[in-house]
């Protein structure tokens, strides 16, 4: 692997990046992650989740299918904007790392320069997506957002939680589906970003074993350097919390039975992962943490099964 072939180390080959996509635009498409969509996915799945929360309590059989499209628009540009700012704050520590010297930044591909206007470009994105909510207060806590993306890429150099600062910035959509629907903030949406937070931190655990041995080198910081062998029982604590907290968040909700179907579904998935971990494993935790998507989906199943009894019942 060099510099100049323009590839990422820990990229999937031969996605559509590689293989479609202008030579000239795949730099910043690699900056962005787009040929790694695991990301966007858990970004956008908390909002999904907010959007037929609030289905359940409108009595609505399908969550608002505007609001979905544009939270799966927004969780692209908003991702790939979050990639590009901590990039450009990581640059130098990226060049000491093994997986992510080969990064657009750090490989010289893209200049500092040019990933500042790109970023510009994809804030601009995020920007039009909260605006077509057309909803002051949705506005107003999306806004706010930006706040924890802000520090997030600092946190590992004075923490060893930057997961939780993660989890703040990765969750924040569990609020926006409820805000853009309601324009207010309720229980069972405060009780999701709660469950979303924790199952945040445990996933990046996860994920973050991976660099675990070059993290000590270079000083930063994680969970996975904190919990290191511990980690099986931190992961079971927070995956625990995240089931109590959607077990809470439901009930506040009134839902129907099958949510808490999608729920036990969800948990078993959340089990299973606690049980294959092996933190010397780094590709096993690539796949684990990439596992949660399909976590997602399943409890987003059961969410909009139970919208859809509810406004049949």
């Amino acid at each position: 692997m060099t510099a100049t072939d323009g590839r990422v180390a820990d990229a999937v080959r031969g996605s559509w990046v590689d293989t479609l996509a202008p030579a000239a635009w795949r730099p910043y498409l690699r900056l962005a992650r787009a040929d790694r969509p695991i990301g966007s996915w858990l970004l956008l799945l908390p909002c999904w989740w907010s959007a037929a929360y609030a289905a359940i309590a409108a009595g609505q059989a399908l969550p608002n299918l505007w609001h979905m499209a544009l939270f799966a628009i927004g969780a692209i540009a908003m991702r790939g904007a979050g990639c590009t700012y901590n990039d450009l704050v990581d640059r130098d520590i990226d060049a000491m790392v093994e997986r992510t010297r080969s990064r657009p930044l750090p490989s010289g591909q893209v200049t500092s320069r040019q990933a500042k206007i790109f970023l510009i470009a994809q804030l601009g994105v995020g920007a039009l997506v909260l605006l077509a909510l057309w909803n002051p207060f949705a506005w107003a806590v999306g806004i706010a957002s930006l706040s924890v993306v802000v520090i997030y890429p600092f946190m590992k150099r004075i923490t060893s939680w930057p997961q939780s600062v993660l989890g703040l910035a990765f969750s924040w959509g569990a609020l926006m589906g409820w805000a853009a629907a309601f324009g207010r903030l309720d229980a069972p949406a405060l009780l999701l970003y709660a469950a979303s937070i924790l199952w945040v931190i445990g996933y990046d655990t996860i994920y973050a074993h991976q660099d675990r041995e070059d993290d000590a080198i270079v000083g930063v910081r994680s969970t996975a350097l904190l919990f290191g062998e511990r980690t099986p029982l931190f992961l079971s604590l927070f995956y625990a919390g995240t089931v109590a907290c959607l077990g809470l968040s439901l009930w506040a909700l009134a839902a129907p039975a099958l949510a808490y179907a999608g729920l036990a579904a969800f948990a078993l998935h959340l089990a299973w992962q606690v049980r294959s971990l092996d933190i010397a494993d780094p590709d096993g935790c690539l796949r684990l943490f990439k596992s949660n998507r399909d976590a997602g989906l399943i409890l987003l199943a059961g969410l909009m099964a139970a919208a859809l009894l509810k406004a049949l019942g």
